[in-house]
């Protein structure tokens, strides 16, 4: 064991005692049965989609238990931090309306950010040397490299333990000679587990779990040539989780084979133990198989994707939080986002990201909205998306206003639902804005069905020259059909089949021309309903473009 003046030689001689940190952040005053849980992101990339999902459940569990919910930026691996992570962290939880009680600047326990702890951590490590719960390691690479490849080729478990941990039981007079010499060393914490040993606890979701004891070294405190001189994940999230009084921890279940380590670092360090909940992964569908969505395969493993996509908020966390408790999907989306999540009912299965079942649940959830609702929440993610677009909406207002009418409203049995995301709007809805709007003028487009272009520009010639502006929509249909009639359309589908030598099309080829020359598409709304939108200006410039 280390004396304490060597132990204390190694830090600053002003590095406060732990009960200088205990008075800084004292127990929380909460309600009984309060939860304080934290969310930890990496700056090592952008937010993964599993995080939101962590995230809107720490927040629902805080928040109906009088608790607070915490972001905490775990930003110890400064060599990988990706710049803007963080920020795009931020707009996430924005985004998404999770925002934390105590994050940044924001609440008593900070700092936020692990890189602006060291001296917190320091205290600690400093404490455990003391009490010879941790040693300084000097092994270099090249020897932890050998004991691998040794317990490798013995196949031991790879590790830094019992005989394996080289400096574990080195005399005083060694440990000072390695530091006399300027050699760079890591703080171990000495694990009291043994060989064979098992440990129990109860996790939150998948009750009473029992693992081996841990028996390796893990490093505590990265390398004395490094500054700052920075925590490992272990045993900075055990000095934070204490220090901001978090008592309930959510994280992914890859976490649940580290809980036997995290127990015995908690104990050494003298804190109360918290209590974890292990949520199943989110996962993918793969031909007849599943696997866990992954950012480096699956666009959709980002919070990004549904961010710069335009996904309503509320259909996300509506969908999210059915994966997280399946009663909840079966509620109104309104009731769903207020009733609570049980962490007693989360599965212990990773629940699939089906992409068409939210798209479907987006759709439905924006045909419930008014068209000035639409029209904001476009603008507010055209503004970062698409700028154009926002000068769109704002000059041609009543335009939009009267689009988003087309077959859609509380007097209409089916409306419309081809606009589940914000980005969705340019192609099922740019076709009313001239400004938008590309002229057909190519008759030989594909999307006119390859009729000869003479009959196409005839056809719109004819149809623009007898144009009539009808209410009925009969009757405003009859103009094509009568065009039809004397252009040698067959009178119906049906005809045509029968007799398809004698025909250029049916009717239903005839309209699409229309339908093309007015919308750039041979999919779209009701035909009359789009015409009457437009206004008879807008519909012969168009039409009068086909013809040529």
């Amino acid at each position: 064991m280390l004396d304490r003046a060597v132990v204390d030689a190694l830090f600053p001689s002003d590095l406060p005692e732990p009960s200088f940190w205990e008075e800084q952040y004292p127990p929380r005053q909460l309600p009984e049965g309060a939860k304080v849980t934290r969310l930890g992101p990496s700056p090592t990339g952008f937010l993964h989609i599993g995080g939101l999902y962590v995230g809107m459940i720490d927040r629902d569990v805080a928040s109906q238990s009088g608790g607070a919910y915490i972001v905490r930026v775990e930003d110890t691996d400064q060599a990988r931090e990706v710049p803007g992570a963080v920020d795009q962290f931020n707009r996430a939880f924005a985004y998404f309306g999770i925002e934390p009680d105590e994050a940044d600047s924001v609440g008593s326990y900070g700092p936020y950010h692990q890189s602006q702890r060291e001296q917190i951590y320091l205290t600690y490590v400093r404490e455990l040397l003391r009490q010879d719960k941790a040693y300084l390691c000097f092994a270099t690479k090249e020897e932890l490299a050998d004991i691998t490849a040794r317990q490798q080729a013995t196949k031991l478990p790879t590790g830094y333990y019992g005989r394996w941990a080289i400096w574990r039981d080195k005399t005083a007079e060694e440990v000072q000679e390695a530091l006399d010499a300027g050699r760079p060393y890591v703080v171990r914490f000495r694990s009291p587990g043994k060989a064979g040993e098992r440990t129990s606890f109860t996790d939150a979701i998948r009750g009473q779990l029992e693992h081996e004891a841990n028996r390796n070294d893990v490093v505590i405190l990265k390398a004395s040539d490094q500054s700052p001189r920075l925590p490992t994940y272990h045993f900075a999230h055990a000095v934070d989780d204490h220090l901001m009084r978090v008592n309930l921890v959510i994280r992914g279940e890859e976490w649940i084979s580290s809980v036997p380590t995290h127990l015995q670092l908690f104990d050494a360090l003298g804190f109360e133990r918290v209590e974890y909940a292990h949520i199943a992964p989110l996962m993918k569908q793969q031909g007849g198989s599943r696997r866990k969505l992954s950012k480096r395969k699956d666009p959709e493993a980002s919070v990004e994707y549904f961010i710069e996509a335009g996904y309503p908020a509320e259909a996300v966390k509506f969908y999210m939080r059915g994966l997280v408790n399946a009663r909840l999907a079966d509620l109104p989306l309104s009731e769903a986002l207020e009733a609570p999540i049980s962490l007693s009912e989360c599965g212990v299965a990773g629940p699939l990201v089906d992409l068409v079942k939210l798209e479907d649940i987006a759709a439905d959830h924006v045909a419930t909205l008014s068209g000035p609702e639409i029209i904001e929440r476009i603008s507010a993610w055209a503004s970062t998306y698409d700028p154009a677009l926002v000068s769109v909406l704002s000059d041609e207002r009543d335009s939009a206003l009267a689009a988003l009418q087309v077959e859609r409203g509380p007097e209409v049995a089916n409306p419309r639902k081809d606009l589940r995301k914000w980005s969705d709007f340019r192609a099922a809805y740019g076709f009313f804005f001239p400004s938008l709007f590309e002229l057909v003028t190519d008759r030989t487009d594909e999307r006119l069905g390859g009729l000869s272009p003479e009959l196409i520009s005839a056809f719109a010639a004819d149809f623009a020259d007898g144009y009539a502006d009808l209410e009925d929509g009969q009757e405003w249909f009859g103009q094509i059909r009568e065009l039809a009639g004397k252009h040698g359309f067959a009178p119906n589908p049906k005809e045509f089949k029968k007799n398809p030598d004698a025909y250029p099309g049916s009717i239903k080829e005839a309209a699409q021309l229309i339908r093309v020359a007015l919308t750039g598409s041979n999919r779209s709304p009701d035909l009359h309903a789009i015409a009457r939108t437009l206004g008879k200006d807008e519909v012969l410039r168009r039409v009068r473009a086909l013809a040529g």
